[in-house]
Formats: structure tokens, sequence, C-alpha cells
């Protein structure tokens, strides 16, 4: 049913949980965090197959009354059963993708819209919008971290967090540049607009990860968090932007109550934006750079979303496409996601 071994799993948890009642197990907290996290995801994973397990030799047990004897009203039932096979299967097979290093971890989510005012700034929040929406529909939390409201609509940046199991791993495709072309409702002559806007998306670093950063090369400034009102303004000068000194990276948060948090949440994400220029740093080929480079610069956008002459929304990586526009808008990014984890594999 679906492609790893159940058997070496339910073997590997085993192992797993013998170490934990081991006498010098809690003496090492990192490592005994470790096998905790590997246990739980283990577990998840064991208790989900048996439950399809479960449901499919149910469903094939009825396959079998059927065959004695036809009844009308079990087989609706029984086809409703299989339809909801068939989705927890798939959404399990998806699961089995996400066998990244950071994968299981917590999401971050940066925006900024390219040039051309507040047509950019509004599709910037159009994006925005459609990622919460996707987050909330998933049952994932979503906390904003950073806002920055724009000119006269839409936003100039926004840092967010996507909090829940995998986040990242579903959301790591989504990296890039996304490119809206529509009818502008800023322009009075009905003009047809192109805009872009960037996505950014980075794990959150866990403690157990080795990352030591001086705080001699932290520059903390505080400051009143901007906009027009709302639950982007604090009264006093809590908001918190960092400079890391020797590779320029800025990250800020104002969305906290005190500035104690918003640093904390600055830390973070400062963490998260090392890493992952660390490990771009090692890639082994100057080609390889120049690929991660190449993702994320303006014009070579990796999804379109079409408004007008026709509505259409096309991963130019995977070319999956729908003509469901407000589909898209409202957070039914599945179909993308599963495209680019199944290509990517």
């Amino acid at each position: 049913m679906i492609h790893f071994e159940i058997p070496k799993l339910e073997k590997d948890l085993q192992n797993l949980e013998a170490e934990t009642v081991k006498p010098d197990f809690w003496e090492d907290s990192k490592n005994s965090n470790m096998v905790l996290e590997k246990i739980k995801t283990l577990k998840r994973k064991c208790t989900k197959y048996r439950e399809i397990e479960k449901e499919i030799n149910n469903t094939t047990d009825l396959l079998e009354l059927l065959k004695l004897e036809y009844d009308e009203e079990l087989v609706i039932e029984m086809t409703k059963d299989i339809k909801k096979i068939e989705k927890a299967v798939e959404k399990f097979e998806i699961e089995t993708l996400l066998s990244g290093k950071y994968d299981k971890n917590n999401a971050i989510l940066t925006i900024h819209p390219g040039a051309g005012g507040t047509e950019a700034q509004d599709w910037a929040e159009m994006l925005y919008r459609m990622y919460t929406r996707w987050a909330n529909q998933a049952g994932y939390k979503v906390e904003e971290l950073d806002f920055l409201e724009g000119d006269e609509a839409g936003l100039k940046s926004v840092t967010f967090e996507v909090i829940g199991e995998n986040a990242y791993g579903y959301l790591k495709g989504e990296m890039g540049v996304h490119r809206l072309v529509r009818i502008s409702p800023f322009d009075s002559g009905g003009r047809r607009h192109t805009s872009f806007a960037s996505v950014e998306v980075l794990p959150e670093i866990s403690d157990d990860i080795d990352l030591y950063i001086n705080p001699d090369d932290i520059k903390m400034d505080v400051f009143r968090a901007s906009g027009a009102g709302g639950q982007h303004v604090n009264k006093t000068s809590s908001a918190v932007r960092l400079t890391h000194i020797p590779t320029g990276i800025v990250t800020s948060c104002q969305t906290q109550r005190s500035q104690l948090q918003n640093r904390e949440y600055a830390l973070k994400m400062l963490k998260s934006k090392l890493l992952d220029l660390k490990e771009r740093e090692q890639k082994e080929t100057i080609e390889e750079l120049k690929g991660v480079q190449r993702e994320i610069a303006w014009g070579s956008q990796i999804r379109s979303y079409v408004f007008c002459p026709y509505t259409l929304v096309k991963d130019h990586r995977t070319n999956y496409e729908v003509g469901n526009v407000q589909g898209v808008m409202d957070g039914d990014l599945d179909g993308f996601i599963e495209s680019y984890l199944k290509q990517s594999t």
C-alpha cells in the first residue's frame, strides 16, 4: 500500500523505546530529546498505517459479504468508505515524501512585493491571505511576526510562522517568485497589469541544532511598530530589529507583547536565515549555487496566477495547473504542493 517497510519502522520504534529505559538515557538531554522526537514521528506513522490497513481489511470483508448477497445500502456504505480510504492513502503517501532534515519543523515565511508600488503591495497581501487560509484549513496555527503596511493598500513586507508538524515540508516548495496578471483595481483606465512578489520559506531552527552566533556580531535596534493602527501597532518601543553584522542579514519582530519576546522571535528568524545561508554555501559546485539564486531572482517566477484574459494558475516547475483561480486564492494549494513534492523526491 505505501512505499516503505512498516515492519522495519516498527522494529526501529521498539529499539528506540528500549533506549529510553536505560539508566543513563537522561544524562545526555540533547540525545534524549532527539530520541523522543524520533519515537513520536515513527509512532505516528506506524499508527496511521495500521489504521488505514484496518479500514482496508474492513472494506474487503464487506466486499466478501456482497459476493454472497447483494445489498444496495451496503454498496453505498462501501463506496463512501473506499473514497475515504483513497484520500487517507493519498495523504499518507505525500507525508512519506517529507523526509528532509527540517521537513517536520515549523515554517517561517516572508513575503515581499516586487517593483510596482500599490499594485505589487496588494498582490503581496493577497498571497499572505492565501497562505493563511491554507494553513488554517490544514489545521496549522499562524502567528504573525512582523508586518509593514503598504502606502495605499497591501503590504510592504510580512513575516509569519506556520506552526505544526511538517509545516516546512509542505511549504518549502512555495519559495520563489509569484507572478500575478489581472485588471488592476487601482488603474482607472482598467488596464491589465503584471505584478511580482517573492516568498521566502525557512524552517524554524529547533534548540537541538548546533548554530552558534557570537553576541558581539548582533546589532539590536528597538522601535515602535509601524502601521495605521490595530494589531500591528505597539504604543511603546518594543519592536526589535536585529542585524547580523558579518552577513548583513536583518530580521525584525514587532507583534509580540514585550521587547524580550520580540527579540526572541527575531533571533529565531536570524538563526533560520544563517543556517540557510550556511547550507547554501556548502553546495559543491558553482552551478548548484546559481540554481538556488535563480529560484529566488526577480523575473524567474515559479508560479503564475492569471485573472485576465482567462483564469489559470500554473506552476512552471511541475506544469501543474488549475482554472479555479479563486479557489487557489482561498487556500486550495494542495495540488501544487503535492505535485512539487512528488517531482522533487
